[in-house]
């Protein structure tokens, strides 16, 4: 009876041995599964495909009437012109107002100075503001001559963080997607239109120091962004596009025209973009000073906002102190993006506010 008891106390012994054994190796195998599983995750998730949309019906034009080619000049980009500059800021005329972008201040406290992964490391951002040890920007909403303008001031310790981008990562004629999409692929912080250059056949272009097209539009005035982050005015013809690449090129805008050149107002109030109406939604960039790049977009067409007239336009690029300004694609194309949604409000098809599919855009990230 005993020898009975004693094997089965030894079989009950070696049962509970067996389990515990299994479940410590099981619990260890689960966990160093799960975190190599995570760490794949965060760190190589691709981008899904997306369909080649097909191209759209646009009101715009690269001729611009009233308004000689203008000498080949590499703008130094620097040094802010007396009474201009951050403060100017504080006022936009005696019609214009500014506010921040969130009205509600709780949902600007619920955001509070959310922390985000970058490649910088630990990025703050708000509804309004992103910075990080390498980019900082604030976004502010203006209101004049009944139109609304959101304007990004961005600051860069390095020019590589302004960039430019293609529709589906392609170059190509009628090769389209929203601005929201091609910033989100590329991981954009902030992002604007472009110049479209896939609805016209000519006209230079160089994007992030890559040349692809040097057939030029005799008299087309070309924003020139360099590797110093500089920016300079030229005329197709008058410089070739594999010159400009030597010289230092990284990207060429072509729609124009110039709005502000050293400082100053370069257009009239007879000048105009085409067949564009007076009052339109708006697409600018400008430089203030050394890598400090102001990104502005107004709603238009609307009964809430007017638009801008590309006088209008110049005249307010001119009150946020930049030393050059230049007009790109606007109209249904006017988009701005900002960490993860759009902030204006795009108007496709009249007064439908939708996004215009496009292709290209300029942006902040890495």
């Amino acid at each position: 009876m005993n020898k009975i008891r004693g094997k089965r106390l030894l079989a009950a012994y070696m049962a509970l041995l067996l389990a515990f054994t299994t479940y410590v190796g099981l619990d260890t195998f689960v966990i160093t599964r799960v975190y190599g599983d995570t760490t794949e995750m965060a760190a190589g998730q691709s981008d899904t495909e997306r369909s080649q949309e097909g191209s759209e019906n646009a009101d715009r034009a690269h001729d611009k009437t009233g308004k000689g080619p203008s000498e080949y000049s590499k703008g130094s980009g620097g040094g802010r012109p007396s009474g201009h500059g951050k403060h100017s800021r504080n006022s936009t005329g005696s019609s214009g107002s500014k506010s921040g972008l969130s009205s509600d201040s709780n949902s600007e406290n619920a955001l509070g100075s959310q922390s985000s992964s970058s490649a910088a490391g630990s990025a703050a951002t708000t509804s309004s503001t992103y910075s990080d040890d390498n980019i900082g920007i604030t976004l502010e909403e203006y209101r004049q001559n009944d139109t609304t303008i959101y304007v990004a001031d961005v600051t860069l310790s390095s020019p590589e963080y302004l960039k430019t981008a293609l529709a589906q990562g392609a170059y190509g004629k009628n090769v389209t997607e929203a601005t929201s999409e091609i910033a989100s692929d590329v991981s954009a912080i902030l992002a604007i239109n472009g110049d479209y250059y896939g609805a016209q056949e000519k006209g230079y272009v160089i994007r992030n120091g890559v040349l692809y097209r040097d057939t030029a539009v005799n008299g087309t005035e070309d924003l020139v962004i360099y590797r110093d982050g500089s920016f300079g005015i030229i005329t197709e013809g008058a410089v070739s596009a594999q010159e400009l690449v030597e010289q230092g090129a990284v990207q060429t805008l072509s729609f124009g025209p110039a709005i502000v050149e050293n400082g100053t107002v370069s257009v009239d109030e007879n000048d105009e973009v085409g067949k564009a109406m007076a009052s339109n939604p708006r697409t600018a960039i400008g430089i203030i000073d050394e890598c400090h790049y102001v990104l502005v977009v107004s709603d238009g067409r609307t009964d809430e906002s007017e638009g801008l007239s590309l006088y209008e336009l110049a005249q307010f690029m001119e009150s946020l102190g930049v030393t050059t300004a230049y007009n790109l694609d606007g109209g249904g194309s006017s988009t701005m993006y900002f960490n993860g949604q759009v902030v204006n409000n795009p108007t496709t098809g009249g007064n439908r506010v939708k996004e215009r599919s496009v292709s290209d855009i300029v942006y902040i990230g890495y």
